[in-house]
């Protein structure tokens, strides 16, 4: 299977105003411009969409294996957020933002995602009902110094427990995640196996946990 294409410059620099300059060429600027969404994306975009559909990526898995020193941590605390790794597959939503606001947006979004460059944004083929698309995904090298692997439980519950950045804590970022994939109707067995760790913890009430405030409807802008 030929595999997506990396949008890294040739330099391995890894400073995120030039990975979104290689972006910007490789799009054109012609075509709309679709984004593929599975975690915060999802129930909190950053970005203005004419449409949205349900989609799967093949080849990457979403998982919460990704040092987070900004969004959702500290230099002196971590966060951790999702990223899509490779292995297995991924359901989530993709969003097409029209060509006439799409340069814009994406300059927005490139503010949200990539503070510090750490992500490795890739063109990836999506299956959608009414076919396939070519979407910019988020996704994380295993070689990168800010991918955790699968943390001990104890670990995890340590970063649940006391990690926040500039978005918030990490722990609501979990919650907030799985809340809206199930609005979806999207099962991600690992995430509702760390919220079920956290309730056992007394980190969360299970009443919290299992509400369902996200509303999957078209995409629009919301506050951080």
């Amino acid at each position: 299977m030929r595999q997506p294409r990396t949008c890294r410059p040739a330099s391995g620099l890894r400073d995120p105003r030039v990975q979104l300059e290689q972006v910007r060429r490789e799009w054109g600027g012609q075509s709309a411009l679709w984004v593929f969404g599975y975690a915060s994306l999802i129930w909190r975009p950053e970005f203005d969409a004419v449409e949205q559909r349900p989609a799967r990526v093949h080849g990457w898995h979403r998982a919460l294996e990704m040092l987070s020193r900004i969004n959702r941590g500290t230099p002196e605390q971590p966060g951790l957020v999702f990223a899509l790794v490779s292995g297995g597959s991924c359901r989530g939503m993709v969003y097409r933002i029209d060509p006439s606001r799409a340069d814009a947006e994406l300059e927005r979004l490139w503010f949200r995602e990539m503070p510090n460059g750490v992500y490795d944004p890739r063109w990836l083929p999506c299956s959608t009902p009414q076919g396939e698309v070519r979407a910019l995904g988020f996704t994380l090298s295993r070689q990168s110094p800010n991918y955790t692997g699968a943390l001990a439980d104890d670990e995890l519950l340590r970063i649940l427990h006391s990690a926040s950045g500039r978005y918030g804590r990490t722990l609501d970022y979990l919650l907030e995640t799985a809340r809206c994939l199930r609005a979806c109707g999207i099962h991600d067995r690992s995430i509702q196996r760390m919220v079920a760790l956290a309730e056992r913890h007394g980190l969360v009430g299970s009443d919290r946990a299992q509400a369902m405030d996200c509303q999957p409807g078209l995409a629009g802008r919301a506050s951080a």
